[in-house]
């Protein structure tokens, strides 16, 4: 009985064209080499891990930035103030986007608060030499970071004749305090 031999090279060893051929389970070579991938694949898991937690990291700031107090520059320093100053820049100034500035983030709706002001305008265009004033508004509520104002607008004209309205303002504070709501 002739067994090819286990293991070994079949054909000539010393021939430089043809390779070792390599037969049965127990080849010159460990059948199981370390994959050439292993350390590439350790390396990129490595990689993916720290892109992973850079991307939450920079995720939990960017949340942090969106969700912290929306309010651009600091509002005013007491509730009352917050009202005046919003109070001069729509009925004195008549500047929608002054007016904004003082309007918490919530609220600020640029197109409704310029049709507010407009219209405000459009009254006082009706009227000769209209003129608007206020006593200084009134705090009647203040509970923690909100506040409930009151101020009554007086606008008098060159012919005497009078007209008034009263407004009430829910106010909020947010790195200063800021008009949420006019009723």
């Amino acid at each position: 009985m002739n067994r090819p031999p286990t293991g070994g090279v079949t054909g000539p060893a010393d021939s430089p064209s043809s390779g070792p051929a390599f037969t049965g389970p127990a080849a010159p070579y460990p059948a199981h080499r370390p994959a050439a991938g292993k350390p590439k694949r350790s390396r990129l898991a490595v990689s993916l891990t720290i892109a992973a937690a850079l991307l939450l990291c920079g995720g939990g700031a960017a949340a942090y930035l969106a969700l912290r107090d929306r309010e651009d520059g600091a509002g005013a320093a007491e509730p009352a103030v917050a009202v005046d100053n919003f109070l001069s820049a729509v009925y004195q100034e008549r500047d929608a986007q002054k007016a904004a500035g003082f309007v918490c983030a919530a609220s600020r709706d640029q197109q409704k608060i310029a049709a507010k002001v407009a219209e405000v305008d459009r009254y006082a265009s009706g009227h000769a030499n209209p003129r608007f004033r206020w006593a200084t508004p009134r705090v009647d509520n203040q509970t923690g970071d909100r506040a409930t104002v009151s101020a009554r607008v007086v606008m008098t004209t060159a012919d005497e004749k009078i007209a008034e309205q009263a407004l009430r303002f829910t106010v909020v504070r947010e790195r200063g305090w800021w008009v949420c709501e006019v009723a």
